[in-house]
């Protein structure tokens, strides 16, 4: 097929099979290479199901923009499914960072060193929080439920957005109901993630914690903004359709999942840094290859 006689709805399916195709490629590498050196089975496997989120957004957005007039009942579960794993991966990594410190809630476990610290609370939080918290198992248990209530709702609403539309009672009204509470949910999240981040990022440090937290920042949380942001664009007309055959909200999930199609490519380049297989090879191995990147 020649490029050049390609329009620009064909180009942009090329361009955006590319991006996942490329995406896909760097996570099947990493996945192979923490598979060849599987020597923390509990980190390794919270590690795998994060960076196979980039995949599935990649070929969800990939299938979706390929046939965008396709069968409604279809992309509701395709993004179904998505969003489920969304929640799924917000706990592996809750889950991967208490490993990381040696934390377990349900054991009541939390290290003498860390305990005692000072949380600051940022406003709106300071509405129902002190300004500052002492970090205890407490503490400790209150952040896993602002994470944790995001996995529950997330799949949730989608759940209830699903039915909905099938029994053919779901106004506009309550789409963007479902809106405003995933995003107190989202930011509430987002929140305490960054929280725990400010409060252990000494002890995270060996890990690679900004990589890791922009990955997840990024791929969940950014691109659900994105999506909302483009919703507002389409509801005030500044996203307008001039094809007969799509209508806007066609136009707004297109370019939504064009996007999200390009973004997978950066985040699957990032993951291969923040998630990177070298601490489980054992150290003269990880020396090795060290030494080797300092000399290339």
């Amino acid at each position: 097929m020649d490029i050049s006689t390609m329009d620009s709805g064909q180009l942009t399916l090329v361009g955006s099979a590319f991006c996942a195709m490329l995406s896909m490629h760097f996570t099947v590498q990493l996945v192979s290479q923490h598979l060849f050196y599987w020597k923390n089975p509990k980190e390794q496997k919270a590690i795998l199901i994060i960076v196979l989120m980039v995949p599935i957004y990649a070929a969800h957005s990939f299938v979706a923009l390929l046939d965008i007039q396709g069968s409604k009942a279809f992309f509701m579960l395709l993004e179904s499914v998505k969003e489920c794993y969304e929640a799924l991966v917000i706990a592996k990594f809750l889950a991967l960072i208490y490993s990381y410190l040696n934390i377990s809630i349900s054991k009541n476990i939390v290290p003498d060193e860390i305990k005692g610290r000072e949380i600051h609370h940022l406003f709106p939080m300071t509405l129902f929080q002190p300004h500052t918290v002492r970090l205890d198992h407490h503490t400790l248990k209150l952040i896993k439920y602002w994470t944790w209530q995001f996995v529950v709702i997330r799949p949730v609403c989608s759940i209830l957005v699903i039915t909905l539309q099938l029994l053919g009672i779901y106004p506009s009204w309550l789409n963007w109901t479902f809106t405003i509470i995933l995003n107190i949910s989202v930011s509430l999240a987002l929140y305490s993630l960054v929280v725990f981040y400010h409060v252990f990022a000494k002890e995270l440090e060996p890990h690679k914690p900004l990589a890791k937290f922009l990955c997840i920042m990024g791929i969940v949380f950014f691109c659900f903004w994105q999506g909302v942001v483009l919703e507002i664009l389409a509801a005030t007309g500044f996203i307008k359709s001039h094809h007969f055959w799509l209508d806007v909200e066609h136009i707004e999930e297109a370019i939504q999942n064009v996007l999200v199609c390009m973004e997978m490519v950066v985040f699957s380049v990032l993951q291969q840094y923040a998630f990177h297989f070298a601490p489980y090879m054992g150290e003269v191995q990880s020396r090795m290859l060290l030494n080797k990147k300092t000399e290339d």
